[in-house]
C-alpha cells in the first residue's frame, strides 16, 4: 500500500484509514432519548471547538450537537498550542453541553468527566488500558513507557454552554509522531482502530456520565466522577512538579483530586497545596 500523502484529497487515499460514516453515526446516537441532538462530519477545519462555540453562540446548535473532523488543521490544545494530524488518523470532536441545573462553579469538572468517558470508551471498544494525566491529557503505554495519546480542552460558549473538543491518536504510526513522547492507539496495541465504533463508544460513555453528574447536580462526589476520577488518574501519587502561572512552579506528591477538581500536592514543606491550573510534569512512576 502507498503511504498516507497529508495533500492528497481523495476519499479513499489511504484505504488503511477509511472515512467516518456520518449516517451510520447518526442513526446510532441521535435518538429522541439522546443527549445528541446532531452529527456533523466535515473533511477539514482548523478546529472543530472554535466552530462549535461560533455556532453555539449564534444560537446555531442545540445541546448535545456533535462536530467531528477527518483532519483538523488548526487543533487546540491547552494554553494556546496547536495540534494537528495526518487526516483520519484520529477522533477529533466536540460536543457543545448547556449543564442549566449544575452551579457554573462546578463547571470545571467537565474535563475531567470527559477524561473519564474517553478512557471508558476507548477501554471498551480499543481494547487498549488508557490513564489519565491530571488535569486533561489521555496516556497510553508504548513499549513499556507512558505516552500522551490524546487530550480535552473546555471553551466556554455564551452564557449558560461549554464546548468540549477531544482529540485522541488512533492510527499514528511512530514515523507520523509530532513528539518522541507521543503516543497512539495502534501503537498501544488496539485491537481495533476503526474509528466509527472508538467514536459511538466514546459519545456514549460521555452521555451516560453527564447524565450521571447532571442529576447530581454536578457534585463530583454523589454522581461517582471524583473517585472514578482518581481512579484512573495517573497523576496521583506519583512526584510532580506543577509549573504554575507566572513561572512559579512546586515539587511535591499530587495526592488527591479534590472537590473542585484541583489536584492537591503535598509539598517537602509539610503543606498541601491544591493546584487548578498548570502544567504537571511526572518527576518519577508511581
Amino acid at each position: 500500500m502507498t503511504p498516507h500523502n497529508a495533500s492528497d484529497d481523495s476519499r479513499w487515499s489511504n484505504l488503511e484509514r477509511p472515512p467516518l460514516n456520518a449516517a451510520a453515526l447518526r442513526r446510532a446516537l441521535v435518538r429522541e432519548d439522546s443527549l445528541y441532538s446532531a452529527v456533523d462530519v466535515v473533511q477539514r477545519t482548523g478546529s472543530t471547538n472554535s466552530d462549535l462555540v461560533a455556532r453555539a453562540v449564534a444560537g446555531k446548535a442545540d445541546e448535545g450537537a456533535v462536530l467531528v473532523a477527518e483532519e483538523q488543521t488548526a487543533g487546540k490544545g491547552r494554553l494556546d498550542r496547536r495540534w494537528t494530524a495526518p487526516a483520519r488518523s484520529g477522533l477529533f470532536f466536540s460536543v457543545f453541553l448547556r449543564p442549566a441545573e449544575v452551579p457554573v462553579a462546578r463547571w470545571g469538572w467537565l474535563p475531567l468527566l470527559t477524561g473519564v468517558a474517553v478512557a471508558t470508551g476507548l477501554s471498551r471498544a480499543a481494547g487498549v488500558d488508557t490513564a489519565l494525566k491530571w488535569p486533561n491529557d489521555l496516556l497510553v503505554t508504548v513499549a513499556g513507557e507512558e505516552r500522551k495519546a490524546g487530550g480535552i480542552l473546555a471553551e466556554r460558549a455564551g452564557a449558560d454552554g461549554v464546548v468540549i473538543g477531544v482529540g485522541v491518536n488512533v492510527t499514528l504510526r511512530a514515523e507520523e509522531l509530532p513528539v518522541p513522547q507521543a503516543g497512539s492507539l495502534a501503537l498501544a496495541g488496539a485491537v481495533g482502530t476503526d474509528r466509527d465504533p472508538l467514536l459511538r463508544a466514546v459519545l456514549r460513555a460521555l452521555e451516560d456520565w453527564y447524565g450521571r453528574w447532571r442529576g447530581a447536580e454536578g457534585d463530583p462526589a454523589v454522581s461517582g466522577l471524583q473517585e472514578t476520577y482518581a481512579a484512573g488518574c495517573a497523576t496521583l501519587g506519583r512526584t510532580v512538579r506543577a509549573e504554575l502561572p507566572g513561572e512559579r512552579s512546586i515539587v511535591g506528591e499530587a495526592v488527591a483530586v479534590d472537590g473542585d477538581g484541583r489536584l492537591v500536592i503535598a509539598t517537602e514543606a509539610g503543606v498541601q497545596e491544591p493546584v487548578g491550573a498548570g502544567d504537571i510534569v511526572h518527576l518519577r512512576p508511581a
